[in-house]
């Protein structure tokens, strides 16, 4: 017996279950040497003595032929008075020696059940702790896949459970999430996860006592693993803020969480059962200037999807949109709308291009209807006399338009034929070579004083009266001129 209770203490199992274990052994044990193949035997193991008794059914007969399947019926009687010829019976018939190869098959029948019983005891402990947070060791790393030991049993983290931005290292302490509980034919597979919305759920549980106790609810979660969540909160109870509660005192208890996450950013907003006054809080911290509801046209066998447009202001647009658009994201699973964001000059600008068309339809209605007015009122008006007209104008237009080109011998200088006619009513611009008369040209005389210089090749200068001139500075001979202007 001892060996019993140390057996239970290590597989931690009950004693029962291994008193059990053992009497199933030794049942195949025994029928395979000491009795008939399709025997119906039992094996008792007292759990205070330790004693083992083998019990075999016999048929009861007058004369047994094969002691180990009939009994006569005088001991029959002996054991169990009232019995007939024909009848069945359990007669204890333990074995003295049950052999090495019986008891070889006995070890392993033994083994195969506690290991049975042991993945039997696992799958019930932890298909009742599905949803719940555990901790465990990393043991192992596989392809990826993480085997964290929760003590009694072995999990599997796999790659799609994992955060994104998590180290994982062996012998490194983990919270998790049991997600998974399946029996297998090697024994129960338990799947954990650290990125399910739901393990942020227990987080506040076990961090929040208000939440535990049931007076603040969580309405809904949208989580982005290792970057950012939302959490819609609640309460029952006037009086109470659910969102100061979450927070805590000077955010000790949102810390722990975070810390938890290792850094994930968590926003706690108030759920409202108006879908736009909640729509608007999921988008927070943005400012919302107003929020739209409709939805959109059903199709055959499938409901319309809501869609809320939001306005917020030109300012507050990348902070309601979020980095690569995740807080707008995050509230559109939060709320489960799916979100339209718009500035407010946009949206004001998308009214005036609806309401413009409208304006313009009134004055081309009045118009159509002030000339059908004038038609049915005026006379009826000839035709050719108005072409007439028309044609009288354009040929006068085009006579006025045409340079008059000199009809006598005189020439015209190109800058009269080329220059625009300019009516005579508007002011035409004259210069002052214009209206000046031509100056008088003059000859010139030995007396005036114009007179011709001529440099020599040589450098030297001299007049046509002798008079001797200055030595020139260049050698080159230039002409010079002197005028007098008058």
């Amino acid at each position: 017996m001892l060996a019993i209770t140390q057996l239970s203490a290590e597989k931690n199992l009950p004693k029962e279950v291994v008193i059990a274990a053992i009497e199933a052994a030794l049942v195949s044990a025994y029928r395979k040497d000491n009795f008939a193949p399709n025997q119906n035997i039992a094996v008792k193991i007292n759990p205070n003595s330790g004693k083992v008794e083998v019990w075999a059914e016999k048929e009861v007969v007058e004369k047994p032929s094969d002691r180990r399947q009939e009994i006569s019926l005088d001991d029959a009687q002996k054991l169990s008075p009232g019995v007939n010829i024909g009848d069945l019976t359990m007669v204890e018939d333990t074995p003295h020696d049950a052999g090495r190869i019986a008891a070889q098959t006995a070890k392993q029948v033994i083994l195969q059940r506690l290991h049975e019983a042991e993945h039997s005891a696992i799958f019930e402990e932890y298909i009742n702790r599905e949803g719940e947070v555990v901790t465990g060791l990393v043991q192992r790393i596989e392809a990826g896949q993480i085997i964290v030991d929760l003590g009694r049993a072995e999990s599997i983290l796999p790659v799609s459970e994992q955060v994104r931005t998590e180290r994982y290292r062996v012998g490194q302490r983990l919270k998790v999430l049991v997600f998974q509980v399946i029996r297998t034919g090697k024994g129960p597979r338990v799947v954990v996860s650290r990125s399910h919305p739901d393990f942020l759920r227990r987080l506040f549980e076990l961090e929040v006592p208000e939440i535990s106790s049931g007076v603040v609810e969580i309405k809904a979660i949208a989580r982005e693993a290792g970057y950012r969540s939302k959490v819609a909160v609640t309460t029952s109870q006037e009086g109470i803020d659910p969102v100061g509660c979450c927070v805590g005192l000077r955010g000790i208890r949102i810390q722990n969480v975070v810390s938890e996450l290792n850094g994930e950013k968590i926003d706690v907003v108030m759920w409202n059962p108006d879908t736009a006054t909640f729509i608007a809080n999921a988008l927070s911290p943005a400012q919302i200037i107003s929020v739209g509801l409709k939805k959109e046209e059903e199709e055959e066998g499938v409901e319309g999807e809501g869609v809320a447009e939001v306005v917020v202001p030109d300012k507050q647009l990348s902070l309601a949109i979020g980095r690569e658009g995740q807080n707008a994201r995050l509230a559109a699973k939060l709320s489960g709308w799916r979100i339209d964001i718009k500035s407010a000059s946009a949206a004001e600008a998308e009214k005036l291009t609806i309401e413009e068309p409208v304006a313009e339809e009134a004055p081309l209605v009045e118009e159509a209807i002030l000339e059908e007015e004038v038609a049915v009122s005026e006379e009826p008006v000839e035709v050719e006399a108005v072409v007439e007209e028309l044609t009288e104008l354009e040929e006068a237009v085009e006579e006025e338009a045409e340079p008059e080109l000199a009809t006598s011998g005189e020439l015209v200088s190109p800058e009269a034929f080329f220059s625009p006619q300019v009516e005579e009513e508007k002011v035409t611009l004259r210069f002052a070579e214009d209206i000046m008369p031509a100056r008088p040209v003059k000859a010139a005389t030995k007396s005036t004083k114009s007179k011709k210089k001529k440099r020599s090749v040589t450098g030297k200068e001299s007049a046509e009266d002798g008079i001797k001139l200055k030595k020139a500075r260049r050698g080159v001979a230039v002409e010079e001129e002197e005028e007098d202007y008058f």
